[in-house]
């Protein structure tokens, strides 16, 4: 049974899981590069549990036992007391690598490690976990508090009893399971991403405006958000990095990114977190950029 879980990664996606985790009663270990960033986003959840206290969405006694549960860690040490280690860096492979080698020299015997990529293939990461039999892939939709799906992505050599186990715990927390295969983008980006993609590509072409095209899908399909608006909440940089990963690892030319995002990433428009990307969020409400 898993009573301890620790993060790696105190951002958005990060954050998330740790929250989830202590509001389901379980000790939760929340850790980043430095000790200031991992206890920033602690008083970060605080101060968003605190106003959903305000607004009476949860009761006060369960915002304080969550923020109760939650400790901070600089120190891959600190990983020993975890039942359950999940990785929520950066999308970039190489980072996650040394993540993995560096966490698994503390790991307690038995322990389950994990990984919330989006893309990267499972397999491949657990040749730098100290077990692959332990190693396994769950994947959370941001916001992690509101999304009720988790996608939990077994690699080659993952045991059964380590799927068990981690399925207790996405019940636990109160989430929905798909189980995928080990292919790039799992099945929920596999679809995602190059709707994405094809959005920019047509929005550089001149065929739709911005707000055309997000209307279009909203109205259209009965999305609650159109593809760039949905885009800009993930990170364009991260859209990009996904879309290169597909094209990297199944040689097909249907996974080229669009010039278009490639070019908003390298301006720095990386959506909501840089103040713009396809839409553009100084004001009160969000202004296209072209």
């Amino acid at each position: 049974m898993i009573r301890t879980v620790a993060v790696i990664g105190a951002g958005q996606m990060g954050s998330g899981i740790a929250q989830v985790s202590a509001q389901a009663g379980m000790k939760v270990l929340l850790g980043d590069v430095s000790l200031d960033l991992a206890e920033k986003a602690r008083d970060k959840i605080a101060k968003g549990l605190a106003k959903l206290v305000e607004r009476g969405k949860i009761e006060s006694d369960l915002a304080a036992t969550t923020v109760a549960n939650l400790h901070t860690f600089a120190d891959h040490a600190a990983l020993a007391e975890a039942d359950l280690v999940i990785e929520a860096a950066t999308e970039r492979e190489d980072i996650k690598h040394r993540i993995f080698e560096s966490a698994g020299q503390h790991l307690a015997a038995g322990a389950i490690m994990a990984s919330n990529t989006s893309s990267i293939p499972i397999t491949r990461m657990a040749v730098s976990s100290p077990d692959p039999e332990r190693f396994i892939g769950i994947h959370f939709f941001n916001p992690v508090p509101l999304m009720k799906l988790v996608e939990v992505i077994p690699g080659l050599a993952t045991s059964v009893a380590t799927i068990e186990a981690v399925r207790e715990y996405v019940a636990a927390i109160g989430k929905e399971i798909v189980l995928a295969q080990d292919e790039p983008g799992f099945v929920v980006n596999r679809i995602l991403l190059p709707m994405i993609n094809e959005a920019a590509f047509v929005l550089g072409s001149g065929t739709g405006s911005i707000l055309d095209i997000d209307k279009g899908c909203r109205l259209g399909l009965n999305h609650p958000m159109g593809p760039l608006e949905l885009a800009d909440f993930i990170g364009l940089d991260t859209c990009l990095e996904i879309t290169k990963i597909f094209l990297a690892s199944t040689g097909d030319p249907k996974y080229r990114p669009a010039p278009l995002l490639q070019k908003y990433v390298e301006a720095g428009w990386l959506g909501r977190k840089s103040g713009r990307g396809f839409y553009e969020y100084s004001g009160e409400m969000p202004v296209p950029t072209r």
